[in-house]
């Protein structure tokens, strides 16, 4: 069998696997020569974050412990891209690394899971949330500051049994992740004035080297413009917030008739408070529309909220 023409990194849970298979499928349709039998090859890289799953991750030092390990390897020339789920990506890509494409984005909402059908407003006071999402505990909070949340770590698969066996009452979960799977109906979906998104939830993002001018071809036929738009838009929100992995940050853009709809809320970690803003701007210049949402919520948090 002759070499891969294009190595694809991938962290291996059941979810990062499936997605990395759209990955394949987009690739292939649109290039020949990628549709035939070992000219894709998915690698898989265990991470930090997949390894450690008894502590926050806050405390271990962010969303980017999902793909350190990955971007090395991209590095090291040992995979050629490497597929991430846009919300796990860190502020800042390492040096010499570049987002080649973005998928066509999934429902970018959360999904409220409960072992009895509930909303967020009928959960029974002082019930128990599991989750590792610093912005989702705080918007929790925000409606519901008699609800105890928990640390609650691991894959799809694993937080359901967990929710099952009862440790918890209820957890959140991204509806992209859980379509992703297969799984529908599975809880209540929230409406993004209920729970806003993650930054870049919903979406898939393929990473490559800058110098890669080969993947960087192969990639840009896959990329979905309206998507990377206000992916780009919201990670722009984000480096212009420049909060810590201990920071509260929501962020979501949606385009039509040709603008770009951003929405943006910091929030204190107990969900005592909540700041929220949004612009709507041509899509074209959704980046600088980010900065410009970013850093007029830093203005109005002031120093001392982000501590």
């Amino acid at each position: 069998m002759s070499a891969p023409q294009l190595r694809i990194g991938t962290r291996g849970s059941r979810l990062a696997l499936a997605q990395a298979d759209l990955v394949c499928r987009a690739l292939a349709a649109v290039h020949p020569e990628l549709a035939a039998p070992g000219a894709l090859e998915v690698v898989v890289i265990r991470t930090t974050g997949d390894r450690v799953t008894d502590r926050p991750l806050a405390e271990l030092g962010g969303k980017g412990l999902f793909c350190k390990e990955i971007e090395a390897a991209l590095l090291e020339r040992r995979i050629d891209v490497a597929v991430h789920s846009i919300k796990d990506l860190p502020t800042w890509l390492q040096g010499g690394l570049v987002l080649g494409a973005v998928l066509e984005r999934e429902d970018p909402r959360d999904v409220l899971l409960t072992r009895t059908p509930a909303t967020i407003a009928e959960l029974p006071r002082g019930a128990v949330v599991g989750t590792a999402s610093v912005r989702r505990k705080a918007q929790l909070l925000a409606h519901r500051p008699d609800l105890r949340v928990v640390n609650f770590r691991g894959n799809v698969d694993t937080r359901l049994r967990k929710l099952a066996a009862g440790e918890v009452d209820a957890t959140l979960l991204a509806l992209a992740g859980l379509r992703r799977l297969g799984i529908e109906d599975a809880g209540s979906v929230l409406s993004p004035e209920e729970m806003l998104p993650a930054v870049g939830q919903g979406a898939l993002g393929i990473e490559c080297r800058a110098d890669d001018a080969g993947s960087l071809s192969l990639l840009a036929a896959i990329d979905h413009p309206a998507s990377s738009a206000c992916v780009r838009a919201e990670r722009a929100l984000l480096a212009a917030l420049d909060g810590s992995c201990h920071t509260p940050i929501a962020g979501h853009a949606a385009i039509a008739a040709g603008l770009l709809h951003l929405r943006a809320l910091i929030a204190r970690p107990d969900g005592s408070e909540c700041l929220r803003a949004e612009r709507v701007g041509v899509a074209d210049a959704g980046e600088a529309l980010g900065q410009e949402v970013g850093l007029a919520l830093r203005a109005r948090a002031g120093p001392g909220f982000f501590d």
